[in-house]
């Protein structure tokens, strides 16, 4: 029997009497693969930013591992387990690629500031396994992020790689829950095809629960073992991708029209 990780009940937000969300209900189980789909302006990154703390609702709940997040920062939330990236890259471009990594675990370092300036044993030890946890999850990447390049900037890595970068630091953070915003976003078929294969591995390797926002169908068609589309902040159809893919309130959503008129 699956465990039910994240749970949202009636969620909704307003800004200036405009509803980015409304009473929407979700939720994810551990293992899944789940992406939410819709056309702009659907508030797929608002509900994002909801779970990670960095919009308030308006009104409902979240609840992650029978606990509210409500009223909880975004490093907190990260602290509870939920790791995110965003649709335009958010790296420290002047940090090496080892250091974007390191830094993601900030949250879980126990050592305070008399560590740091002592050099005591119990810092330098914390200091080698977040070095070692950071090389592991960049390895994930293969070479791409790894050997000479732990020293490079991020500044002066590909968009693709800065993408896989950020996925990499919020693994770093050692989630249950990985919220990836558009992680294709911007790459070509041949790069969305290697990462959708990564994602898919981000669950069976590393044991990663994931969320999705994502416009490319081929990858969500291909990762996804359910399906959310959301319009206007509601949710219009869920299911599996074959059952929303020919939904008729799915189809008038995206084309506009309406399956009838488009026949």
């Amino acid at each position: 029997m699956s465990t039910r990780l994240l749970t949202i009940n009636k969620l909704s937000v307003t800004f200036g009497g405009l509803h980015a969300l409304r009473d929407l209900d979700f939720h994810v189980d551990e293992g899944e693969i789940v992406s939410v789909i819709g056309p702009n302006g659907a508030g797929k990154t608002t509900f994002f930013n909801m779970i990670s703390g960095m919009v308030k609702p308006t009104s409902g709940n979240i609840i992650f591992k029978g606990e509210s997040l409500l009223g909880l920062d975004p490093n907190q939330v990260t602290a509870a387990g939920i790791a995110r990236t965003f649709q335009n890259v958010r790296l420290f471009a002047n940090m090496t690629i080892l250091e974007n990594a390191m830094v993601a675990q900030h949250c879980r370092t126990h050592q305070n500031i008399w560590g740091t300036l002592l050099q005591t044993r119990a810092f330098k030890r914390e200091e080698r396994e977040i070095r070692e946890h950071a090389e592991k999850v960049l390895g994930f990447f293969g070479t791409r992020l790894t050997g000479y390049r732990l020293d490079q900037p991020a500044s002066v890595l590909s968009y693709a790689n800065r993408r896989r970068l950020e996925i990499a630091r919020a693994m770093a953070t050692k989630p249950t829950i990985i919220l990836l915003d558009e992680p294709v976003a911007g790459m070509n078929p041949k790069e969305s095809a290697i990462l959708t294969e990564l994602i898919g591995e981000l669950r069976s390797d590393w044991g990663f629960t994931i969320v999705m926002i994502e416009h490319d169908m081929n990858v969500v068609r291909d990762v996804s073992d359910r399906v959310v589309v959301l319009d206007h902040g509601e949710t219009i159809a869920q299911g599996s991708y074959e059952d929303v893919s020919t939904n008729p309130d799915v189809i008038e959503a995206y084309l506009g029209r309406s399956v009838a008129e488009s026949s």
